[in-house]
Formats: C-alpha cells, structure tokens, sequence
C-alpha cells in the first residue's frame, strides 16, 4: 500500500468517527466520538415500542453557554456545551405520531444524560406511518423510503440504519480528521505516543500488565506508565487509536510560562455496564498521578461496549 493510499484509508476511518463530542463540563476534559455516542443513542428506540430509528446525528445546540475546555480539545473536538440530537423515525399507527415522537424525546434525552452528553435539544422527524398488521417494520429501506445509510437495511429499533456506515460528520469534522492525522504524522522529538490499541487478553483490569512495571530491558517509559494507569481503571476496556495514537504526550510550546506542563491525550473504549464521564474521570486521575510532574489529560472515549 503506498502512502498516499494509507493516507486515504486513515482519513475514512477517521471521517468516521466524526467529531469528538464533549462529556461534562469545560473542568472534565472528556470527549466521545460521535459514532460511539450515536451507536448508544440508538438504544433509546428499544425502550419505545412501534418505533425504528432512522439517521441520528449528535452537534451543537442553537443556542446555549459554550465554555473553553480547561484542557486543550482534540482535533475536531467541540467546546463543552449544550448540544442537539436530531433524528428520524418510522413508526405505526398503533399509537398518534405527537405521543410516540415523546416518548422518544425523553428516551433519547435520558440515554444522553447516561452518557454525559449535555443534549438541551431534541428535533425529531417521522418519515414514515408503518401498517402493524405487516408487522410494523420498515423494508428494505430507510425510513424516508430510500437506501439505507451504508447499504444497510434499516433495522427494528434503533439497529444497524444509522448506527453503521453514516455519512461523514458535516462541517468541522472532515478538517477536524484532516487536522489530526497531520499532527499525529508531523510528531516532532518533543510529541511521544504509543500506537495502535491495547488490552489484556483474559486478564481483569488492573493485573497481568507489564505497562506499569517495565520489562527486563529496563524501567517502563511514560507511554507505559500511562496505558498500564489507564487499563487499571474499572470499566477501560481497552486503549484504542482512533487518531493513530492511543497515548500521546506532548511538551508545552517554547515561550510558555514556566509553570505550563505536558499533556497528555488517551484513547480508549468503555465498557457497556460502566458510564463513559465517570470512567474517564478516573482514567484522568489515575493518569496523572500516574507522571510525576502530573500532567494535564484529556480522555478521548471511542466506543462504548
């Protein structure tokens, strides 16, 4: 594979992801990608009965108090702040559209809070009145009739339409992607990560990991340090590298105050039964402590289960 071709491969990936979404407040330093928030949102449609998800996207609100983040952001992240969900729906005629549209509203606004998502808007759009006596599911398409996002049927609620093969994040996200991959490939001596993803195959968090401790050719360096903190937090399922790195340390720029220091940026999925905000909280504090000079963190969470 040439360059350029591994170039184009890496930005999909990343258009993918979408942009990085804020979890908490601007004192957090937590964000999610879009796609592993939408794939969680989804779930909102089990829980109404006789709807099914169509195209969820997660981006600012219209209105609302937009924060610096205490810690820089990741490339194509937002500033903390209140945000907007908008999705269509099919549904049947079992129950009027107003009183199923609801249900969904608070369904989807519930399963945000559960995340940590600040959702203060919730726009949805039914595209489709399914008959029940044919079942009440959608065909072989979306619920406005056409192809399903990806070439994907459109699945019973809140399945794969949707959640799989979305388009690109609009806006921000595609220079956001372009941003990152160049400044993960442009790393100079004072910018150190470890690649790829990481995790204990058949061991709890916490033991078997030779990150924290070192190996026989010496003592563990930083990076090490940092994954070994990280895959000891309960509910850090695995360090992932969605922006090429999963731990990337980098030194404060020259003619900062003295008092600047690094920054770090980790990568990781949570896992299923453990709440993304307050895994990751713990995953800054134990990283943390983990340096010694205790550097500012920021936690990028990829996937969730």
């Amino acid at each position: 594979m040439t360059t350029a071709q591994r170039w184009a491969r890496t930005v999909r990936e990343q258009l993918g992801h979408g942009r990085f979404l804020p979890l908490g407040g601007p004192l957090d330093g937590v964000w999610i990608t879009e796609r592993a928030a939408r794939n969680v949102l989804l779930t909102a449609f089990d829980e109404v009965r006789g709807a099914w998800a169509g195209t969820l996207r997660v981006g600012p609100a219209e209105e609302g108090d937009v924060r610096e983040p205490a810690v820089p952001a990741p490339p194509s992240g937002l500033p903390p702040g209140p945000l907007r969900v908008t999705a269509d729906f099919a549904a049947t005629a079992a129950r009027p559209l107003p009183e199923t549209a609801d249900r969904l509203r608070g369904a989807l606004a519930e399963t945000a809070g559960r995340l940590g998502l600040t959702v203060t808007e919730v726009d949805l759009r039914a595209t489709d009145l399914l008959d029940p006596s044919d079942g009440g599911r959608p065909g072989a398409g979306t619920a406005d009739g056409g192809p399903a996002a990806g070439g994907e049927e459109a699945a019973p609620h809140g399945g794969a339409a949707g959640a799989v093969g979305e388009e690109a994040a609009e806006g921000d996200g595609a220079a956001g992607a372009a941003t990152g991959r160049a400044e993960t490939a442009g790393s100079d001596a004072s910018e150190r990560g470890t690649g790829g993803s990481a995790r204990r195959p058949g061991t709890p968090p916490g033991t078997g990991e030779s990150a924290s401790a070192g190996g026989p050719e010496g003592p563990a360096s930083d990076e090490e340090r940092v994954a070994g903190a990280v895959l000891g937090v309960a509910g850090a399922d695995r360090l992932t590298g969605t922006l090429g790195r999963a731990v990337h340390l980098s030194e404060p720029p020259p003619g900062q105050a003295a008092l600047a220091r690094r920054h770090v940026r980790v990568e990781l999925a949570v896992g299923a039964d453990h709440p993304p905000l307050e895994v990751a909280l713990r995953v800054r504090a134990a990283v943390s402590d983990a340096l010694a000079d205790h550097p500012t963190v920021a936690v990028l969470v990829t996937a969730v289960g």
